[in-house]
């Protein structure tokens, strides 16, 4: 089955989610892999310059709020995250083989802060509404809820493994954190929070972390069940897999009004009649001229 044509509109908000093979849990949390995750978002926040709003790494499968500035930083920014965080991940756990299932998807949210705020609430809620944790903050991996509402900033861990490489190579000893540096990364406000002052998002941020943790306790309360918890979760094998994986269909966008997603469902349908149309053009070796923010069948990205 062909894939979706790849559709990001300039500066808009995405959701991005990937999950590993077969759903098995080569994300399981550990004091090892989670300054690594975060390292590894730093280290291409760097390199493709991405806006970072939010993220979370379960046992199986990923979300992060991007902001880019197309489908093609997206592109090289998502590359780069998940073949780094394949090869530490395996490394750590002995998996050799393929690490995630299929090519990450991404999500274009509207504009509207309605629909803005419900997928930040949506993303920092994974953990809890499985029941896994009471709060955000309590999740034992990688995620961004414990810096929200308390600075922007996060510390993580890259490591050279090409010097390390070399000076293996060179017969040399090497201790495990010789070539590990300290990179920082910075988390930006989902769009129409931004210009705000910072103590306004903070409290906001915090507001939201308080909400969905009364709601959690709520809901295990209905239900007379009580949290996974942290050290049941850690205790997991990174090899196994659940019994199901939820395969639900995505949505194309996220929006909050009916005509709002029309209006994107309307864009999306011109881009691929004209990606189409040029497509068919190039065939019978006419000129083609293809939308702009769009990849061109030599792979070459053609700027919106």
């Amino acid at each position: 089955m062909a894939r979706d044509l790849r559709f990001i509109p300039p500066d808009s908000l995405v959701e991005v989610t990937c999950r590993t093979l077969h759903g098995r849990f080569l994300l399981k949390p550990d004091r090892d892999l989670n300054p690594i995750i975060i390292g590894v978002l730093a280290k291409a926040q760097k390199r493709y310059g991405m806006r970072v709003c939010a993220f979370v790494y379960l046992s199986n499968h990923c979300h992060l709020l991007l902001q880019p500035s197309d489908a093609w930083q997206l592109a090289r920014f998502m590359n780069y995250v998940n073949a780094n965080i394949a090869k530490e991940a395996g490394r750590l756990y002995s998996w050799r083989e393929k690490f995630w299932g299929r090519r990450y998807r991404a999500i274009v949210v509207s504009d509207e802060p309605e629909a803005e705020l419900k997928r930040l609430t949506y993303l920092l809620s994974q953990g809890c509404k499985e029941g896994l944790v009471e709060s955000p903050r309590s999740w034992p991996g990688a995620t961004s809820a414990r810096a929200h509402g308390r600075g922007r900033r996060m510390q993580g861990v890259w490591f050279d493994r090409t010097a390390e490489f070399k000076a293996r190579k060179r017969g040399e000893s090497v201790p495990k954190m010789r070539f590990a540096e300290a990179v920082e990364l910075e988390l930006s406000p989902i769009p129409s929070w931004q210009g705000d002052p910072e103590h306004q998002i903070n409290a906001r941020l915090r507001a939201l972390i308080r909400k969905i943790e009364q709601e959690t306790i709520e809901s295990l309360e209905r239900t007379k069940d009580t949290a996974m918890g942290a050290t049941a979760i850690v205790a997991q094998s990174p090899h196994a897999q659940p019994a199901q994986v939820s395969r639900s269909p995505a949505p194309r966008f996220h929006a909050q009004r009916g005509y709002v997603r029309r209006k994107l469902e309307y864009r999306y349908l011109r881009y691929c009649y004209g990606y189409r149309l040029a497509a068919e053009r190039l065939k019978e070796g006419k000129k083609a001229l293809f939308p702009p923010g769009s990849f061109l069948p030599s792979s070459r990205f053609l700027p919106a």
